[in-house]
C-alpha cells in the first residue's frame, strides 16, 4: 500500500528539511556582522548617508558566490580550507596563508571583545567584569558542549539583528531617495571614502567567515548529498546579512547624517535606535553589540582553531574533549585569552579599532579568495562539482574587484603620507 501526502503537506515537510539545514551558512555571514560591521555601517551611514548603500546590492552576490563555494568545498570533500590547502599547495603557502589569516583574525579577536567592553559600558557594567565573565561563558559554551548545541545557541544569537530593520522603519527615511542610492551607484576618490569601502568590503566578505563556513560544514558531517540545501543555507545567510547590514546604514543615515553626527563612540551609534526606543536606544543598541560580539568572538577563534589544527593535522571538533583534541581547545583557549587581555588595555580607541580591523581584512581577503578559487577549481578534489563558468565570472570578478580596491586604497594612503591629498 502507498502512502500519498497531500501536495500542500509535502510541499510543507521540504520547507521544514529546508530550514532544518540553516546553520554554518547563516552564522557565518551574520557574524560578519560583528561590532567591526556594526561600527563600520554606522560610519558609512554617519558620514555618506545612503551614497555607499549601492555597493550593498553588488557585495551581496559576491558574498553569496563566495559563501556557497565554502560550503560546497566542505560538504564534496568533508575537509577544511587549510586540509586542501595542504594537500595541494604544499607547505610553504599553506604556512603564508595561516600568517596572513592568523594576524587579521587575533586582531579581530580583540575588537570583537572591545566590542563587548563598549556593549557594557552602555548598561553601566565595567568592562573590566564583563569581559572576562563573557571570555569565560563562550568558553565554557564552545569547550563543554557538542556541536549541535553550540549551533543552536549561534543562531538564536542571531535575532538580535532584527532591531536594526525595526529602527530604520522607524527613523523615517526617505525611501525613494533610499531606493535610488541603491541602484544608482555613486564614488569618490578620496581616502576616507575608499578606507569606508575597504572596511565595508572587509567586513562583509571577511576572510574567517568563508573558513568557518567550510570547516562547519565538514564538521557537521554534511556530504555531496546535502549539497543542494547547504547552498541554501549559504545563499540564505549571505542575503539576510547583508539585508541587516543595508538596514543598519539607512538607520544611522537617517538620523546620524541628518545630524551631521559623526560615529566616535557605541553611543553615537546607539542614536541610531532613538526613533526605535526613545531614551533606552542606548541599551537596546547594547543589546545588539553584545550580541554580535559575543558571537563573533566565539566563531572567530574556532575559525583560527580550525585552520591552524587542519594544517598540522591534529585532531579538531567541537564535539572533542580535551583530551581527544588537546591542540584544538587549547589554542581556542589562548585565543580567546589573548582577546580578552588585550581588550581590557585602557585608552583603546574601540571604534577606530573596530574600522581599521575591517580594512586589515579586506587587504587580507584577496590571499583567501584567489586560493579558493583554485581549490574549487580543481577538479582532483571538487570532481563533477567544480566551478563552471558563470561562477567563475562571479568568482574571479570578485577577486579582481577587491584586489583593485585594495590596491587604490593602499595608493590613495601613500600619497596622502607624502602629502598628496587626492579628491580633496
Amino acid at each position: 500500500m502507498i502512502l500519498r501526502f497531500p501536495l500542500k503537506l509535502r510541499r510543507r515537510s521540504r520547507l521544514l528539511a529546508y530550514l532544518s539545514v540553516l546553520g554554518p551558512g547563516l552564522i557565518a555571514a551574520n557574524a560578519g556582522n560583528d561590532a567591526g560591521g556594526i561600527a563600520t555601517y554606522a560610519s558609512v551611514g554617519a558620514r555618506y548617508g545612503y551614497r555607499m548603500l549601492w555597493m550593498m546590492l553588488v557585495i551581496t552576490v559576491s558574498l553569496a558566490v563566495v559563501q556557497e563555494m565554502a560550503a560546497r568545498m566542505g560538504a564534496v570533500t568533508g575537509k577544511g580550507f587549510s586540509d586542501l590547502v595542504r594537500e595541494r599547495f604544499g607547505i610553504h603557502w599553506t604556512t603564508f596563508v595561516l600568517l596572513s589569516l592568523f594576524i587579521a583574525n587575533s586582531a579581530l579577536v580583540v575588537s570583537e571583545f572591545a566590542g563587548i567592553g563598549a556593549a557594557a559600558e552602555l548598561f553601566g557594567l565595567p568592562r573590566l567584569i564583563a569581559i572576562p565573565a563573557t571570555a569565560a561563558l563562550v568558553w565554557w559554551l564552545v569547550v563543554k558542549g557538542s556541536y549541535k548545541r553550540v549551533e543552536v545557541v549561534f543562531l538564536v544569537m542571531t535575532l538580535v539583528f532584527l532591531a536594526y530593520p525595526i529602527a530604520a522603519a522607524l527613523a523615517k527615511p526617505d525611501w525613494a531617495q533610499v531606493g535610488q542610492q541603491l541602484v544608482v551607484p555613486s564614488f569618490q576618490l578620496d581616502s576616507g571614502y575608499l578606507l569606508l569601502f575597504v572596511a565595508t568590503v572587509g567586513t562583509t566578505v571577511t576572510p574567517y567567515m568563508q573558513l568557518y563556513l567550510q570547516s562547519a560544514v565538514a564538521d557537521r558531517g554534511s556530504g555531496a548529498e546535502h549539497l543542494a540545501r547547504e547552498r541554501v543555507d549559504a545563499y540564505a545567510g549571505a542575503i539576510f546579512s547583508d539585508v541587516i547590514a543595508a538596514f543598519i546604514i539607512i538607520a544611522t543615515g537617517a538620523t546620524l547624517f541628518v545630524e551631521h553626527l559623526d560615529v566616535q563612540t557605541a553611543q553615537d551609534a546607539a542614536q541610531a535606535l532613538s526613533p526605535l526606543a526613545g531614551p533606552f536606544a542606548g541599551y537596546l543598541f547594547g543589546i545588539g553589540l553584545f550580541g554580535a560580539s559575543t558571537l563573533a568572538a566565539a566563531v572567530l577563534p574556532l575559525t583560527t582553531t580550525y585552520s591552524v589544527t587542519e594544517a598540522l593535522g591534529f585532531e579538531r571538533g567541537v564535539s572533542r574533549s580535551f583530551r581527544e583534541a588537546p591542540v584544538f581547545l587549547g589554542l581556542f583557549t589562548g585565543l580567546l585569552a589573548f582577546g580578552a587581555a588585550v581588550a581590557l588595555i585602557p585608552g583603546i580607541d574601540v571604534i577606530q579599532l573596530l574600522i581599521v580591523t575591517q580594512v586589515v581584512n579586506g587587504l587580507l581577503l584577496p590571499i583567501e579568495l584567489v586560493t579558493m578559487v583554485r581549490l574549487v577549481n580543481d577538479r582532483a578534489v571538487m570532481g563533477k562539482h567544480a566551478n563552471g563558468p558563470v561562477r567563475n565570472v562571479l568568482a574571479y570578478g570578485t577577486v579582481g574587484g577587491v584586489s583593485l580596491l585594495s590596491i587604490a586604497y593602499l595608493v590613495v594612503t601613500v600619497l596622502g603620507l607624502v602629502g598628496v591629498n587626492v579628491g580633496a
